[in-house]
């Protein structure tokens, strides 16, 4: 990991290191790409198509395995996160990181071994944690807003995790809530079937967020064994999906991270909606 290199450098010595990758628009953290970190890669040949198509576009990780998990010290709106990144540290809850990245607003992020948690944020403290679900922009990006560059402070060839709930702990407890109502007994085939047959009836275009939400639902509903990812992955395949199962099987393991991510259980009804961000 170095800031010495070009966008485009960077994405492949991301990619070798088996971080998925994609482009963000030039000097922003917009993403180039339809579906944004869903369409992250590490295929060589792709990241070649999206540099030469925008070559002077930024790079971005996705994060949580098989990328990193990224702790995000925030310096904006009159707020910085080095005071609570010093009491975690004092702590004892954070080790070494991977690499130490300096962000365009004086911030930091710190790269640990990729895990399967979720995204969170305490935005009181300006701490943020990047995981399944999310991405980082990663040096030597720029950020034109500040005219400045994601730049490498260190990298150690270390595989240190962090715990995010140990952060939250510490820094924002929570009260404690008293427990869900246990939901009503379901038929799980009736669910997973009809998820299928909506997948089937999908139009022409983009049929990777319909799997993607009909994977989020399942799992989100405890539904998602082996015998439901095949039939949901082979309605989708019956439907036209581009890419063919592999394609398939990574839009559904992306679905399924995100349904930890929310942490909900959410009924189908009708189809998907885009969530804000």
């Amino acid at each position: 990991m170095t800031s010495q290199q070009t966008p485009r450098d960077a994405a492949h010595r991301y990619a070798d290191a088996g971080w998925p990758v994609f482009p963000c628009r030039p000097g922003t953290k917009e993403p180039a790409t339809e579906h944004g970190y869903l369409d992250a890669a590490v295929d060589h040949a792709q990241v070649d198509r999206w540099w030469r198509r925008h070559p002077d576009a930024n790079v971005a990780i996705a994060t949580g395995a098989p990328g990193p998990d990224v702790l995000d010290v925030d310096r904006k709106h009159g707020k910085s996160g080095y005071p609570a990144l010093r009491q975690v540290q004092q702590a004892g809850l954070i080790p070494p990181p991977n690499a130490a990245i300096r962000t365009p607003s004086g911030g930091a992020h710190l790269y640990y071994q990729g895990t399967d948690q979720r995204n969170g944020a305490i935005p009181a403290r300006a701490l943020d944690f990047r995981a399944a679900g999310g991405y980082v922009v990663a040096p030597p990006s720029l950020s034109a807003e500040r005219g400045r560059r994601y730049e490498v402070i260190s990298h150690q060839p270390v595989a240190a995790t962090v715990s995010w709930p140990a952060i939250r702990e510490l820094l924002d407890p929570q009260p404690q809530r008293p427990a869900a109502p246990r939901r009503p007994d379901r038929d799980p085939g009736d669910t997973v079937e009809r998820l299928a047959r909506w997948l089937e009836t999908r139009p022409e275009g983009n049929r990777n967020f319909p799997l993607f939400y009909a994977a989020k639902v399942a799992a989100s509903q405890g539904l998602l064994d082996g015998a439901a990812r095949d039939q949901l992955i082979e309605a989708s395949l019956r439907s036209g999906l581009r890419g063919g199962e592999r394609e398939a099987r990574r839009t559904l393991a992306s679905g399924e991270r995100a349904a930890r991510q929310d942490g909900a259980t959410r009924p189908f009804v009708t189809g998907p909606e885009r969530e804000a961000s």
